[in-house]
């Protein structure tokens, strides 16, 4: 649990999905290892290079951003909170799952809104945040450069992430960054490739601690029930 350079609360899809999608990114942070990509035909770009950029990051959906621990804080102490807010929270029902094309990249998101996903997330960044230590200037001028808006600014300088409370969007990210065409062309082909495993209805019962290593992969620490 310790020694981990940054850590966040994800949400990680269990069964078949989870192992369909961890194959498809290349990286199973569950096991901590390597997965064999799939040879799908048509798309634009191999497997490899279509997931590059989410790879690191395992299969999930980002709840409380990766963040550096504050001064004074530990891991054992993050164990514990995590344990706490976990016991709190409910779990949220989805409707379902679509492969969806996000801008340029390609993610599994809701079939539709869900306030009880929009709380669930909202109440996991502010729990975490006595733990998050505060960006460097660095690390504010990288985020600054996806041209935010009035509020995003805000956003990121009370919560160290732009994406957060009414500006969070539940995606589990497929793809990196592609040009219209092939992300339209990638799209279909990952909607026909998951459609089997794509669970009805998606529930929402744990989120997961991860821990990034120094060789920036991320890896499961402990899955926590909600049990609230």
């Amino acid at each position: 649990m310790n020694g981990f350079a940054r850590y966040a609360l994800y949400m990680v899809p269990e069964g078949e999905f989870y192992r369909k999608g961890a194959d498809w990114l290349g990286w199973d942070s569950v096991l901590g290892q390597a997965a064999t990509q799939p040879a799908l035909d048509g798309l634009p770009q191999d497997a490899r290079a279509i997931t590059a950029t989410p790879r690191k990051y395992g299969l999930h959906a980002t709840i409380k951003p990766p963040f550096r621990l504050a001064p004074g804080c530990d891991a054992t102490g993050l164990d514990k909170a995590a344990r706490d807010v976990c016991a709190a929270l409910a779990p949220v029902t989805l409707p379902a799952l679509n492969i969806a094309r996000l801008g340029s990249f390609i993610a599994a998101v809701p079939a539709q809104p869900s306030p009880d996903l929009q709380h669930l997330a909202a109440e996991t960044v502010a729990a975490f945040e006595p733990f998050r230590a505060a960006l460097t200037e660095a690390e504010l001028a990288r985020r600054r450069k996806s041209r935010l808006t009035p509020r995003q600014e805000a956003l990121l300088t009370q919560w160290g992430y732009p994406y957060v409370m009414e500006e969070f969007r539940f995606h589990i990210t497929l793809s990196g960054a592609l040009p219209q065409p092939e992300a339209e062309r990638t799209r279909e082909i990952l909607a026909a490739h998951f459609a089997p495993v794509l669970p009805e209805p998606v529930i929402i019962d744990s989120l997961c601690l991860m821990g990034e290593d120094q060789e920036g992969l991320f890896h499961l620490i402990h899955r926590y029930r909600l049990s609230g």
